[in-house]
């Protein structure tokens, strides 16, 4: 078991109602789709990857984030790793996020050379990072019509396929957006890459909580390509539940 190093938390910045951003007194060093194991004393120890070089982007639900929402600047924690893979950078691309799938990608956007981005929430209030991408050219939208395209990021997607062409896409978000994105993209035969979100507990491939079609999120991914996509039969539709009970996603993200 690898030991967590302590690091204080620097700044708290609150993103939206749902959402806080964590920055810490160190930077380190990761490819941007890799993760840390994130841990907060008395409380537990959760994965998250990181918007910043030295922050990750949390969105408040379970007890763990409940928890790290109470967490004020000074306080100290513990991360580990990074473990995984992350993206690759590839030319004339297209990233498309939802929700807090913005967080991983963000650091990756900011290496890729003139990216397409297609931001999306359930309303404008949801939104983030649009200051950060400013300069990038960003397609919005919102399920509410609050701002920009009102609907799914998916049918942006398309609308813009019909435009132009993208060699390889990048998506993060609510899995069922994302096998709906490597649909689109496989019918199209555009390159792609998404990030899975499995329960895991070491982070490292050794207690095989994360496990999907055989393949070990925590090891394997949370980074998958086309190729591994394929034949991932789980991918949209199943995972585990930290019991090992396999159950459709609607119950896992419930």
């Amino acid at each position: 078991m690898e030991i967590p190093e302590i690091v204080k938390i620097k700044k708290v910045v609150s993103e939206n109602p749902n959402t806080k951003t964590f920055f810490i007194d160190k930077k380190i060093k990761c490819k941007a789709g890799q993760f840390f194991m994130v841990w907060l004393p008395r409380v537990d120890e959760k994965p998250f990857a990181f918007s910043y070089d030295n922050a990750f982007t949390i969105e408040k639900k379970g007890k763990f984030t409940k928890a790290m929402f109470k967490v004020k600047q000074g306080t100290k924690i513990g991360v580990r790793g990074p473990y995984g893979n992350g993206f690759s950078i590839r030319k004339n691309t297209c990233v498309i996020a939802g929700g807090l799938g913005i967080a991983p990608l963000a650091p990756l956007i900011e290496k890729l050379r003139n990216p397409t981005v297609i931001l999306g929430a359930k309303t404008s209030k949801l939104l983030l990072f649009e200051k950060r991408l400013k300069k990038y050219k960003v397609y919005i939208c919102t399920d509410d019509c609050s701002k920009g395209f009102g609907g799914f990021t998916t049918q942006m997607f398309e609308k813009l396929l019909k435009e132009r062409k993208f060699k390889a896409v990048y998506a993060v978000g609510p899995e069922i957006m994302m096998k709906k994105v490597f649909d689109i993209c496989e019918k199209n035969k555009i390159y792609c890459e998404v990030s899975l979100e499995r329960f895991m507990f070491c982070g490292f491939g050794l207690c095989g909580s994360c496990a999907c079609d055989g393949m070990l999120v925590c090891k394997d991914g949370p980074v998958f390509n086309s190729k591994q996509l394929r034949k991932m039969k789980d991918f949209g539709k199943y995972a585990y539940l930290k019991t090992g009970e396999k159950v459709p996603l609607k119950e896992y993200f419930r």
